[in-house]
């Protein structure tokens, strides 16, 4: 079974604002991907804090669309209660803790990042890193 590839906000605002470091747009068309529902949030957070939610709100919706979005359960607050290996900020730990959820679940989870804090920490937590 194909891993499943957990998408960090930064790939989704990467790929929304045409950064340097964006991922192809056939990229979201591949089978698994999965984020946290934190990531609808962030995002909108994010484009309107740059002034960008009306021009690239609609690409963010188009690019979530293919995306399966994982509710944050009682058990992922309860993740984000014990240490992790790498300090990490809150909405980092979330993100973490989703995947560490899935993975618990039996899932085999890679996690797909452009922020090098969030990639070291999973690392160190045993997960596969990469787009």
């Amino acid at each position: 079974m194909s891993p499943f590839v957990y998408v960090d906000t930064s790939v989704v605002l990467a790929a929304v604002r045409a950064e340097a470091a964006a991922v192809p747009a056939e990229y979201w068309a591949q089978p698994l991907l999965v984020a946290s529902a934190l990531t609808e949030f962030e995002r909108w957070f994010r484009l309107h804090a740059l002034g960008e939610a009306a021009e690239r709100g609609p690409l963010a919706e188009a690019i979530l669309a293919n995306v399966a979005l994982v509710g944050l359960p009682r058990e992922i607050g309860a993740r984000c209660r014990a240490p992790f290996p790498r300090p990490l900020r809150t909405l980092d730990a979330l993100h973490l803790a989703t995947a560490d959820h899935l993975r618990a679940r039996g899932f085999q989870v890679r996690v797909a990042t452009l922020d090098a804090r969030l990639a070291e920490a999973a690392l160190a937590m045993g997960f596969a890193v990469g787009l």
